[in-house]
């Protein structure tokens, strides 16, 4: 069975820094790209970044958190990781990792096919 975890949200200061995991079972990350998306209510799903897969090379990161977000992958854990440092309170959200072929169109949340169920971050002092 498929399965994406997102991990590591929480309550932070701005300014401050997390980095959210995703953790895949039932699949290898590293054949597929990976997408980070994050989701206001009452919103659609923004597009964050994406890493593409593993013969791949180059991430896409989204112009709100250019500079202050980046994404990576540990094959050996089987996990995509999303770094965010000098967090805003407008990057308060939850946060959802999924998969897709490519990055090509990686803002398309309709692109991805397998979904995490997300991690809360609120970012406020």
């Amino acid at each position: 069975q498929v399965q994406l975890v997102e991990s590591g949200g929480g309550l932070v200061q701005p300014g401050g820094s997390l980095r959210l995991s995703c953790a895949g079972s039932g699949l290898s990350l590293d054949t597929y790209a990976v997408g980070w998306f994050r989701q206001v209510p009452g919103k659609g799903r923004e597009g964050v970044g994406c890493i593409p897969s593993i013969n791949m090379r180059g991430t896409y990161i989204g112009d709100p958190v250019k500079g202050r977000f980046t994404v990576s992958r540990d094959s050996a854990k089987n996990t995509v990781y999303l770094q965010m440092n000098h967090l805003k309170p407008e990057d308060t959200a939850a946060y959802y990792c999924a998969t897709t072929g490519t990055c090509w169109t990686w803002y398309e949340p309709e692109e991805y096919e397998h979904w995490g169920r997300g991690t809360q971050v609120t970012v406020s002092s």
